[in-house]
């Protein structure tokens, strides 16, 4: 019976833009006036709402900054009624999209996720006057960062290599620049990014930790405008405009490069002095290109190609030369057959990596990667809020490396390899909009380690009541890619990326004391999440979760390898001969985040407990990342005519991490001859000492960061528009550690106090 009146029904779809520059509107609030059906749309604009009864309705539209929408429509049993129209810009229906806000929240589990956008990462204060989401993704609960210095973070005891990040669908292998506060990303290009923390869902695979999801906008279809900012780290440039408007042909071309090491011996030369008190200067240098053309169909069909071009280079007094290089490119397109409710959405990209660290004294290290991705993702909406996404891909890596151990035991490896995946995910709602549950099972296959991976995972919701509801998410999670680093660095700066290696030892004894068979180098981990979120007030909200990781198997760089891997050696342990290792680990902890949000002030505060452990079948240790407290606290408040002031602030606390400490350095002498003196015999190399595997300690971190930004607007020229941004970076300039020259013990420090003034100019 109830499939005969699904069958009597029909659906209203299409696509919501903006009257400005023709880009799909995400999060806008679309609602059948007189009944309960309404759906918000994707981060393309989409929406689809299934099982609406035929008949005449009023179609109303509303979203954050623009004016309300409406329209009569007419339903058909059984047909699709298509809606494709774009909103203008207005006066922010504040209340209206709060509300429509928390109503989304009683139907997607939302766990361990954080879906922000643009104006998300403008409340967290700039560096320099720029903003980056790098600053906002240092600040999401359960984000450990090594500093200023170094661009590594680490998401709830998970290393770098273990995080997803995707650009379109894309995978970005170095996601940040080697100075911390700035990526790879343009932020005025971002229309959308989800953040997933951990208990991510069956559509994400070959990865075991995190998720960061970005989404760029299109060009503007209307017209030709652009932005060009300065300040003293860095310059930017971003034009856009269409191609053909006839044809909704666009196009959006962004640049940005450093200046850091040209204007910091000027305007910082108090920063990094040499030991006669010579200034050098910042040497951090990056600079990155991006380009799109995007075509718009007939409603919501689209097309577009893209490339990029991202660099990194940094020469320091305690690093030789580190640089990177990436690039790649690829085509995405959305598909919207008209005699079905599918939205189909497809890929096909492919990307380059390289790295290198020359150190003086040591080995050079080098790692390249290249892969290529072919995917189709499906949705398709169900009466009752249900939904049904699946999809299929198909990857090819081939990865290059060469590094060494702390014996300088020298280790290379070249590989290719095929990956294939499928994922279905499948969300009920229940009758009463209580429960709502998200099974999702994904089918991972590997052709470097010949194994087909099953993962299942589950994430659900449950609303004791209008404010208040708990939350659960996990599951299963495998990943191909291994990162070697040397612990010999109390900050990581090199990340070589190798797919799962075979030199392996061929059991592995647990800290419990129990072995098991190692079948293959593939990383595995069980997550589980569970919390609550109240709505204290219409503008106070609270959320409280906790979080357990099993790493069941981790491979890594075998530190206590002395012995060649040969046939004399068949006597020696594994331990001591193969290039790699298995290790376990454990990550466990908890956050609570507290948010104030009203039209003019804006409070965030996040306090997070983790412990992360690992079992290298020698000893259990810390690994450099775990860091046990960790505060963040904004705050944003608008003032002045028309809300044209803006004052931010940050704050962050964190406690030590964890180093290797040097207890003692002696020079081995030189002996060439039986009888040689060994007392008087003089080496060349230093020979370093250490304690048990990061037993130390580095000071509690800590670092406030103020801006103030005055926006000026052309009464002529409405889409002109001039930002000056003041700022001081590391107010009360504490000296936070980067790094220790191991040979002079000399302390390099993260960056001090630095005072900047930028400019932004919109058209």
């Amino acid at each position: 019976m109830t499939s005969v009146v699904f069958a009597q029904n029909g659906t209203v779809r299409g696509s919501v833009k903006s009257n400005e520059d023709g880009n799909g509107v995400p999060f806008a609030k679309v609602l059948i006036m007189g009944t309960d059906k309404f759906a918000n749309t994707d981060v393309d604009g989409l929406f689809s709402i299934p099982g609406v009864p035929p008949g005449e309705y009023t179609i109303r539209i509303t979203a954050s900054q623009f004016t309300e929408y409406s329209e009569k429509i007419v339903v058909k049993a059984g047909g699709i009624t298509e809606v494709n129209t774009e909103l203008e810009k207005g006066k922010t229906l504040g209340p209206v999209v709060i509300d429509f806000k928390d109503k989304d929240k009683k139907i997607d589990p939302g766990t361990s996720v954080h879906k922000i956008d643009k104006k998300d990462i403008l409340r967290v204060p700039v560096t320099g006057g720029v903003s980056d989401i790098a600053g906002y993704f240092q600040t999401v609960p359960g984000v450990v960062s090594t500093g200023d210095q170094g661009g590594q973070v680490y998401v709830r005891g998970g290393t770098p290599i273990q995080n997803k990040i995707l650009l379109d669908g894309m995978t970005i292998y170095n996601p940040f620049h080697s100075i911390g506060f700035f990526s790879v990303f343009e932020t005025d290009l971002i229309k959308s990014a989800d953040i997933y923390t951990g208990g991510f869902n069956a559509k994400f695979g070959g990865r075991i930790s995190s998720v960061m999801d970005i989404t760029y906008r299109d060009g503007n279809t209307k017209r030709f405008s652009g932005a060009v900012g300065i300040s003293p780290f860095t310059s930017n440039l971003l034009l856009e405009g269409p191609i053909s408007k006839k044809d909704n042909i666009s196009f959006v071309l962004s640049g940005k490069a450093s200046l850091l090491e040209q204007t910091s011996k000027t305007l910082y030369p108090y920063i990094n002095q040499d030991e006669n008190g010579v200034t050098q200067g910042l040497p951090f240098n990056f600079w990155d290109l991006y380009g799109k053309v995007s075509v718009a169909g007939v409603g919501a069909n689209k097309f577009s190609v893209f490339g990029f071009s991202f660099n990194d280079q940094v020469q320091y007094q305690a690093v030789s030369d580190l640089n990177w290089q990436s690039f790649g490119g690829g085509a995405n397109f959305i598909m919207v057959p008209s005699s079905s409710e599918l939205f189909m959405k497809g890929r096909l990209n492919f990307s380059k990596y390289d790295i290198a660290l020359q150190e003086e004294g040591l080995e050079d290290r080098t790692s390249g990667i290249f892969g290529g991705e072919l995917a189709f993702d499906f949705t398709y909406y169900l009466p009752n809020k249900t939904k049904l996404d699946y999809g299929f891909g198909f990857n090819y890596f081939r990865t290059e490396f060469n590094t060494f151990n702390e014996a300088n035991k020298p280790i290379s490896l070249d590989n290719n390899t095929i990956e294939a995946g499928a994922y279905i995910s499948y969300r009920a709602v229940s009758k009463n909009k209580k429960l709502i549950l998200e099974p999702s099972f994904r089918v991972q296959a590997y052709s470097s380690v010949g194994q087909v991976t099953a993962e299942p995972r589950l994430s659900a919701k449950y609303n004791i009541n209008e404010v208040f509801r708990f939350k659960m998410a996990g599951g299963y999670y495998t990943q191909n890619f291994t990162s070697t680093t040397s612990d010999q660095d109390v900050v990581n700066l090199f990340y070589g990326f190798i797919t799962a290696p075979d030199n392996l030892p061929s059991k592995f004894t647990k800290n419990d004391g129990t072995e098991i068979d190692i079948v293959n180098g593939l990383q595995k981990a069980w997550h589980g999440v569970g919390g609550f979120e109240v709505d204290l007030s219409k503008t106070l909200k609270l959320n409280i979760e906790g979080y357990y990781k099993y790493f069941n198997q981790m491979t890594n760089v075998n530190r206590n390898k002395i012995f060649d891997d040969v046939a004399e050696n068949n006597q020696v342990a594994d331990e001591f001969k193969k290039d790699f290792i298995v290790e376990n680990g454990i990550a466990w902890g908890g956050d609570i985040v507290l948010t104030y949000t009203t039209k003019k002030l804006y409070l965030w505060g996040a306090y997070s407990l983790g412990k992360v452990t690992r079992w290298d079948v020698f000893v259990e240790y810390a690994p450099v990342f775990d860091r046990r407290h960790n505060i963040n606290f904004i705050a944003t408040y608008t003032f002045g005519k028309n809300d044209s002031w803006e004052a931010t602030g940050r704050w962050n606390l964190g406690t030590g991490l964890p180093f290797k400490q040097t207890t003692g350095v002696f020079e081995a002498p030189d002996i060439n001859a039986v009888d040689g003196d060994y007392v008087t015999g003089n080496g060349e190399d230093l020979t370093f000492v250490y304690e048990d595997i990061n037993t130390g300690r580095l000071p509690t971190y800590h670092r406030l960061d103020i801006n103030v930004k005055k926006t000026v607007s052309f009464e002529k020229k409405e889409f002109m528009k001039l930002e000056l941004i003041a700022g001081v970076t590391n107010v009360y300039s504490r000296n936070n550690i980067f790094y220790v020259n191991r040979v002079t013990n000399e302390k390099v420090f993260q960056l001090p106090v630095m005072p900047s003034l930028a400019v932004n100019f919109k058209f």
